[in-house]
């Protein structure tokens, strides 16, 4: 197997199977939905939060990579959702739009014309790689504690 396809299949496993960490499908399912505006004691944020949180990152790391004209945005507040309460209807949105965008990064990642090691079109050292692993870490950390605030929410 050409050395490009083996880094591909091992980058696309490590975003879309169950290997060290949870996948956000199974963490949704089962989810207590009638709690997801509530913050535990000592959390920040509610899981209605963190879901907004990891689309918001997920489709902010996509719009980088595909958008040469792309405009940072404000950490750490243009990060999080500035809603208090969310519907079932929010949440059914976001994850919506996360397997979307998710589904677009998958594409981005299959294309063999994007060489991995390249920089991305807006990025300044950011290669494809970087990007595709940096989406990886980040939406298992946050995938990880929506699977923690489920245990304690049910």
């Amino acid at each position: 197997m050409p050395t490009d396809q083996a880094l591909r299949g091992h980058i696309r496993a490590l975003l879309t199977e169950p290997q060290a960490h949870a996948t956000l499908d199974d963490v949704l399912a089962g989810f207590p939905l009638d709690r997801i505006n509530e913050r535990p004691q000592g959390l920040p944020y509610s899981a209605y939060e963190l879901l907004w949180h990891l689309r918001f990152a997920q489709r902010d790391i996509l719009n980088f990579v595909r958008d040469e004209q792309y405009h940072h945005v404000n950490w750490p507040d243009g990060y999080w959702p500035h809603t208090q309460q969310a519907t079932k209807a929010d949440w059914d949105a976001e994850i919506a739009a996360f397997k979307q965008d998710f589904a677009d990064l998958l594409r981005l990642l299959d294309d063999p014309q994007i060489d991995l090691f390249s920089v991305v079109p807006s990025g300044d050292k950011q290669t494809w790689l970087r990007e595709f692993l940096l989406v990886a870490d980040h939406n298992a950390y946050h995938i990880g504690q929506l699977a923690l605030l489920k245990r304690l929410l049910s």
